[in-house]
Formats: C-alpha cells, structure tokens, sequence
C-alpha cells in the first residue's frame, strides 16, 4: 500500500498478521539482486543447454531443454542417461567428478558409440584471451567441436585471425608480453633439460590454441613448477623420454608455462592444477573457454603418460578426422566456388568481348555504309554542280552567239561593196553569208561563234590560197584590206589553248 506524496510502502507479514513499512531503496536492491540471480541461472541454463547439444548432437534445443529439465539440470546424470538410452549394451563407466564425460555416438547407425571426449569446460581469464591474441575479449567466440553426433570442429573466432591488427582497444596484456613469456619458459627448459623434450612453442596460450586448431590437433599443456621436488625426474625421465617426446611431437601441439609467469600462474589457476608435475589436453570450446580433455597431476611415468595420450588421441581422433574432412569440404567447396566464379567470369568476359566485337562491327559497318552514303551524295552534287556548270555554259554560249548573231545584223544583199565569205568547218561543214566589204576579220569570228557548230574554246581562221592566218593581230583589217573582197574561202583550224 502506498501513501501518496510519501517514499515508503507498507508490506502485509501474513505469518504475524502484521503490516510493516518497506524502504523503496532496499526494494529496489532486493529486485537487483533478485534480477543479477535470474541473469546468472539464465547463464548457466544456456551454457548447459549448448554443451548438452555438443555432447549428445543433438539439435532440437526444445528437446535437450526437457531432457534437462527432467534430471533437475543435472548435465553429467543427463549426459549419462542419454548416452545408456541410445546403446544400453555400452560398457562406458558411469560418469563421475573424477571421470571422463561420455560423448554422444554419430547419429549414423554405428554398433558403439564413440568413447568420452570432454571432461569439463574451463572459462579463461579475460587478460589470457586478449594478452595472446591482442584483442578485447568481446571480439573473441570460440566454437565447440562438434561434428556429425559428436562435436564438430567449429572453432569460430569473432574478428580473429581476419583482422589481426585490429587493436583499436588496447589489450590488457601485450602480445609481445605473452610471446616473451613463452620463449623465456622455452628458454629456460630447454637449457636445464635439454632440447630432446617436446617441441613447446614460443607463443601465448592463445596462439598455440589456434596453432592445434589450424593443425586439428589437441593442445599438449603442461604447467612448469620450478619448486616441486618432483619436477626435475619427471622433466628428466618422463616428459624428455625420447618415445614420450616423439609421441608428443607427432601427435599435439605443445604449450607451457611456468607457474612463476603471469600466464603460466593464470592457467594453473583456470585448470585447477592442485598437484605437480601438471599436464593437460585441451581444445577449444565456447565462449572464451576451453574442454579438458585430461589431465595428468603428480609424478608418471614414461609408460603411465604415454598410455594416456593414446587413449585420449584414440578417443578424439573421430573429432579431428571429421573436423579435419570438415574443412577440406569447406576448402573443396570454397576451391569448387571460385573455380565456378572464375568460369563464370570467364564466360562472362567472353560474352562481353563478343559483345564487344559485335558492336565494334556494327559501328565499322555503320562508318562505311555513312562513309559511302557521304560520297555517293557528293558525287550526285558533284554530277548536279557539272550538270548546272554546263547548263550555265551552254546558256552563257546561247547568250553570246545570240549577242553575236544581233551584233552581225541583217545579212546584206549581193552589191559590188558585198563580201561572200565560206567558212569550212574540221567535220566538213561549210556555211557562207555576205559581208559589207568595210566589215572586220573579227565579224569573221563573231559570225562563226555564232553559228554553234565548234566544241573547240579555241581556233583561227585561215585562207586557203595563199595560206594566211587570221590570228590576233589581223581581226581589225577590213575585208577588203585583208584581200578578202570580193570572195573569200576559209577554213577553220583547231589550237589548244596554252
């Protein structure tokens, strides 16, 4: 019941029948921390739920939910009663704290299902995901192992390994520092145990995570203790053995720490290593975690160590076999992609310099069917313009032998003071008319230009007996002064204009 204008709520106690006040401070507490439980159980309910679907292979969350559900969220009774359900004849020990966790078998129809793979899943710090990796830990995901029924090879990293220089947020631990780290270890191993022990590589935890992921192999851990008493004969007898070192080499991906260093110290913490000489054998899972696989603490022997990797190598190996196919599926598929993109562009480059070609070809043929379209017209006005050119000059010629047939005027009539003039032509025609006898060579001329009858631009006229020419300098004498009077025959010789 709330008070109006007020800040407290009063709260009915049914058990004593009495009403007590509320302060909305601690209510408000009271719902946070209520809503920080709920979160935290969603939390593990969720990653329950997924390590349960890795487990078994199974992909109906619904059903994995009420499978859970009805063993109270207990994950290993879950596990167990899924996996005796499917091949009640198995002979897989029931699982325990100390115990491997049975895998689910392939869905395929197989006599057994696989043995146990993953025994637990360890969350890493925050400060060795993003100090080997050089990123944030919210830029990082890690994918479970799942595959077929079992687990598939997924490692997914969010913005890792594609963008590796992407160190826009500063990390809490330098790559260089966790590099540097690894090799100091390496260093300091191999000078006081010798270099026949297994090949450790120089870099973060992380990297070498990545390492046995890109290898599809497990990551070999062990956590040096420089103090424990036990650690020289093992380093000696046991982890250096030519067939351990050998085995290991050919089969993991090796990483260690010394517990003295800041990686070594946070992995021993992750992996709740409580007893030396510690050895591990993870791979990757989700959510900045990883699945161990098995751990070996305390003093063992060549023998006692060796057995154990090969039960687990064996255990794994349908896991990094059907991870392994996974990928090159993924390769051929990708390969098969981009030789189908690049035939695809091939053909499509082809096309286009088909196309290419066809409108080149139009174009060149639009070109010379302009190009003869352009001289065909300019010959036809080149033809018009000689056609008007002669029809001007015909009519120019009409025009001046009618000027001079007007100029000539009428032909006189036969008198002692009148000229018979015959003209000869070069075809053999001949035509005469009478002159005044006063009439000039030049009359001569006019009459002949006015007549038609000569193609030529150029001739002059010459008598025959004797053989005189009528050039230039005669055409102002008379008839009579030229010796023409009374008669004259003349005949028309043909020159070439110069």
């Amino acid at each position: 019941m709330k008070r109006k204008g007020g800040c407290e709520l009063n709260k009915f106690d049914g058990e004593e029948g009495r009403i007590f006040k509320v302060n909305p401070k601690e209510r408000r507490e009271e719902k946070k921390k209520k809503k920080v439980e709920e979160g935290r159980k969603m939390g593990d309910v969720a990653d329950k739920l997924a390590y349960f679907q890795a487990i078994t292979g199974l992909e109906d969350a619904d059903l994995c939910t009420e499978i859970l559900a009805a063993h109270n969220w207990d994950l290993e009774l879950a596990i167990s009663s899924f996996t005796t359900s499917v091949n009640p004849t198995t002979d897989t020990p029931q699982p325990n704290p100390n115990n491997h966790l049975p895998s689910a078998p392939d869905l395929q129809p197989v006599p057994q299902p696989p043995p146990g793979l993953a025994w637990k899943l360890i969350t890493l710090p925050v400060s060795v995901i993003s100090g080997s990796l050089g990123l944030i830990s919210g830029a990082i995901g890690l994918g479970l192992w799942a595959a077929g029924g079992v687990l598939s090879y997924s490692l997914g990293l969010v913005g890792l390994g594609s963008t590796p220089s992407s160190s826009s947020s500063a990390p809490l631990v330098s790559v260089s520092a966790a590099t540097s780290e690894a090799m100091d270890f390496v260093a300091a191993f191999e000078r006081e145990y010798g270099s026949s022990g297994p090949n450790f590589v120089g870099e973060g935890f992380m990297d070498a995570l990545q390492r046995s992921r890109n290898s599809f192999k497990l990551l070999f851990v062990y956590l040096h203790s420089p103090d424990h008493p036990d650690t020289p004969s093992f380093c000696h007898r046991t982890l250096c053995s030519e067939i351990v070192a050998a085995f290991v080499n050919e089969n993991f991906v090796c990483w260690g720490g010394s517990i003295r260093a800041s990686e070594g110290f946070k992995m021993s913490n992750s992996l709740k290593a409580s007893r030396f000489p510690f050895c591990a054998l993870v791979m990757a899972a989700t959510n900045q975690r990883i699945a161990l696989l098995q751990q070996v603490e305390g003093p063992k022997s060549s023998e006692e160590l060796l057995v154990t990797l090969q039960r687990v190598l064996e255990e794994s190996s349908p896991v990094l076999v059907a991870a392994r196919l996974d990928a090159e599926e993924r390769r051929n598929n990708m390969r098969l992609r981009e030789e189908q993109d690049a035939a695809y562009r091939a053909a499509l480059e082809a096309d286009q310099a088909r196309e290419r070609q066809r409108r080149e070809e139009e174009e060149r043929l639009a070109r010379e069917a302009a190009e003869a379209e352009r001289k065909l017209k300019e010959e036809e006005e080149a033809r018009e313009r000689a056609a008007q050119e002669a029809a001007e000059k015909q009519a120019a010629l009409a025009k001046i032998r009618q000027e001079k047939a007007e100029s000539l005027g009428e032909e006189p009539e036969k008198g002692p003071d009148v000229t018979q003039v015959m003209v000869r032509f070069p075809n053999g025609e001949r035509k005469g008319r009478r002159f005044h006898n006063t009439a000039t060579i030049k009359s001569l001329y006019d009459y002949v230009d006015s007549l038609g009858s000569l193609e030529a631009d150029s001739y002059i006229l010459v008598s025959n007996f004797p053989i005189v020419k009528y050039e230039q300098d005669k055409l102002a004498l008379s008839l009579k002064e030229a010796g023409l009077h009374p008669q004259a025959s003349l005949f028309v010789e043909l020159t070439s204009l110069e």
